[in-house]
């Protein structure tokens, strides 16, 4: 149950990861089939624009906690939050190609930025008790965009380009505004130095298993891409189903992506958060190879709606389970290097899976390889649990020492 003095961290979450992936990165899915069929970039251009911001997307997690820990918390979510605006608003015309991969990779590094810096600040500011509700719900962000882009977008889209670019940077605005408000209300408790040993001890003692967590994740990062950058495309052009039928389904996966948060709160509260992350990958999993069988409308749906519940409850459980795992005091840090690894392979199999694309000259079997990427993720989660039961004995033993 969410606490009324919960609501100023979850606010901050909620905005961080509405604006850091729900607009910067999810907006621009239903923007690129007409980005094409307005002549403003080919095919294999608007592919590589979506990849720009992966690439952005792992440098800006691979500087976030440094970020944080150099200067105020406050000034560098501001900072991201205009960044993201400005890379909309300064995209709102026909451009050169160089530009506006500039800018989509300036909105990747300030959206991971933000990914990282506001749901960590969130946890910490939440006592243990209720930090598996509030860790979840912190990534409802990230379908409310993707569900706001699926409804607003196709709309704006119907008056021009340049006003659907126009008003995504005044939405980041509106988010920016809110969340600063959360920021400045966040109480977070004092870092003892006991919790700060405890951290690091439980650390090196499970130093294995979180490795293998980081890993999946970072296999998560391969199954993320088709759908969140290729799926409309897909739908619309190369299987000739037209705007409306993919805006339709994109607002299925932006419905998924707001109850996925929930849905995985919940599992978390009743089996844990190892149980949780290891069912979200095998229904993950399932669901993006459902268009390999079928594109029937059914099918599409219900691969729309699992795979967007599943994105930000895999990354829900993930921050939740390092959590478990380390403590709150150096779940930054960690949260930080996981966000990197996933952002890493999430760069590489952006490039990798846009010039495969452009090689075969269809999307299909991406759908199938990322598939099986998180079969191999669910065996890491699993693997973590053993290593981990093996760790937890040693550590008790060393402490009676």
């Amino acid at each position: 149950m969410i606490n009324s003095k919960d609501l100023p961290a979850l606010v901050t979450g909620v905005m961080a990861t509405l604006a850091g992936i729900g607009i910067a990165r999810f907006a621009y899915t239903p923007l690129l089939p007409a980005l094409i069929q307005e002549g403003w970039f080919t095919a294999s251009q608007g592919a590589y624009l979506g990849a720009a911001n992966l690439l952005g997307y792992f440098i800006g997690a691979l500087i976030a906690h440094s970020l944080s820990e150099r200067f105020p918390v406050r000034a560098v979510m501001g900072a991201c939050f205009v960044a993201i605006a400005l890379s909309f608003f300064l995209c709102a015309g026909a451009g050169i190609f160089s530009w506006f991969f500039f800018w989509r990779l300036v909105s990747g590094m300030a959206g991971a930025i933000l990914m990282v810096v506001g749901p960590s600040m969130a946890l910490s500011a939440t006592p243990p008790e209720r930090r598996a509700g509030v860790g979840a719900l912190v990534f409802t962000g990230i379908g409310l965009g993707a569900l706001l882009s699926a409804s607003v977008v196709p709309m704006l889209l119907e008056f021009s380009l340049t006003a659907t670019w126009g008003a995504l940077g005044l939405l980041c605005i509106v988010a920016g505004l809110v969340g600063d408000r959360g920021v400045t209300r966040v109480s977070l408790p004092p870092v003892t130095g006991n919790e700060g040993a405890a951290s690091q001890n439980g650390y090196a003692a499970v130093n294995v298993a979180v490795l293998l967590v980081i890993g999946a994740y970072a296999l998560d990062a391969i199954g993320f891409v088709p759908h969140t950058v290729f799926w409309v495309d897909y739908l619309a052009r190369e299987n000739a189903l037209g705007h409306q039928a993919a805006s339709l389904q994109w607002g299925i996966f932006g419905l998924g992506a707001v109850c996925g948060p929930l849905v995985v709160g919940a599992l978390a509260r009743k089996v844990g958060w190892h149980r949780g992350l290891t069912l979200a990958f095998l229904a993950k999993a399932a669901a993006v190879s459902l268009p390999v069988f079928s594109l029937a409308l059914l099918s599409q749906s219900v691969s729309s709606f699992v795979v967007g519940a599943m994105i930000p409850g895999i990354v829900a459980l993930t921050s939740g389970r390092l959590a478990e795992l380390v403590g709150p005091g150096a779940h930054k840090k960690l949260w930080g290097q996981a966000t990197a690894a996933f952002a890493a392979a999430q760069a590489f199999s952006g490039y990798v899976m846009s010039g495969l694309y452009v090689a075969w000259g269809t999307y299909l079997p991406l759908f199938l390889i990322s598939s099986v990427v998180l079969i191999g993720g669910f065996v890491l989660v699993l693997l973590s649990r053993g290593v981990e039961q093996r760790h937890v004995p040693f550590l008790g033993q060393k402490r009676r020492q």
